[in-house]
């Protein structure tokens, strides 16, 4: 069993890293990757500096955000110089940036609830604890309390990550916020995860509910090399989608990576190694570019 998609108190996670490491050890994982976001500091961690918790493959791995046609999309970095990436990450994710981009978030969710009529009280929103926290979960957590929230919401109410991915980073929807400002392009991610040494793939591409989610790999891949497609993955878990992703990878000479993105109680529902479910990723599959570091 392999897992290399999981995230730990680095990024969004609220696992420290010993402890996602006794787990992967203790569900027998054979190969895995900590992929925090735009950071790769885990790596630094005394836990992985001295692993004597884990005895499987770790592969050095990162979740870089992205911009591309004004979408918010994710990179996942594999086999990468680690010192390359965070001297990289500090020119977007700095401590004070990720503080400037907090502030802006945060005014333009209390926006939105004035222009859609959502009703909240701004005093129970608290300044998130730490650099890395998401504003904008609390703010929603705090909407969906509200049954007439919830009404105008509509299908939004579902879940956070519905929101997130449908409405917020949708330059269609009309709760949109411009989180591309705050990204580098693509390309950029690309060239500096190749510049690191390592392979580009795009993170659970199902995830981010495009219309035509092939038509938009299609053209991602017109403006640079992408070197795989993570297939499994839990929003690729249900109507035939991670075959269509490999039966893709496959056609287009791409590798194919798969984890279940493991943040612990931020995504209750998933767990380490198996997803929602039994994500049973091949080996195989992955041993076909992890052979060749």
């Amino acid at each position: 069993m392999i897992d290399i998609h999981m995230h730990t108190l680095y990024s969004d996670g609220d696992k420290a890293v010993e402890e996602l490491l006794k787990m992967c050890e203790k569900r027998k994982l054979e190969i895995i990757s900590i992929t925090d976001h735009d950071t790769c500091k885990q790596y630094e961690d005394n836990a992985l500096k001295n692993n004597n918790f884990f005895s499987g493959k770790i592969i050095k791995g990162s979740e870089l955000h992205a911009a591309f046609k004004n979408r918010n999309i994710e990179i996942l970095a594999y086999n990468i110089n680690p010192n390359i990436i965070n001297e990289w990450c500090e020119k977007y994710y700095s401590e004070d940036k990720l503080r400037e981009q907090q502030v802006i978030c945060k005014k333009r969710m209390f926006d939105l609830c004035d222009k859609h009529g959502l009703k909240i009280d701004k005093s129970k929103i608290k300044d998130p604890k730490t650099a890395k926290d998401y504003v904008e979960r609390p703010i929603y957590d705090e909407l969906i309390k509200n049954e007439e929230n919830r009404k105008i919401l509509g299908e939004y109410a579902e879940s956070f990550s519905l929101f997130f991915r449908k409405a917020m980073t949708n330059p269609n929807s009309s709760y949109f916020i411009n989180y591309v400002e705050f990204r580098p392009t693509y390309k950029e991610v690309i060239e500096i995860i190749h510049r690191a040494g390592g392979k580009a793939f795009l993170a659970h591409p199902f995830e981010y509910k495009f219309e035509n989610t092939i038509g938009f790999i299609d053209d991602l891949r017109k403006e640079t090399e992408l070197d795989g497609i993570e297939c499994f993955h839990p929003s690729s878990a249900d109507d035939n989608k991670k075959d269509i992703l490999v039966d893709y990878a496959r056609k287009n000479n791409l590798y194919i990576s798969g984890g279940s993105d493991y943040h612990g109680s931020p995504k209750p529902d998933i767990q380490v190694g198996v997803g929602r479910g039994n994500l049973n990723i091949p080996k195989e599959l992955i041993e076909e570019w992890i052979n060749l570091i």
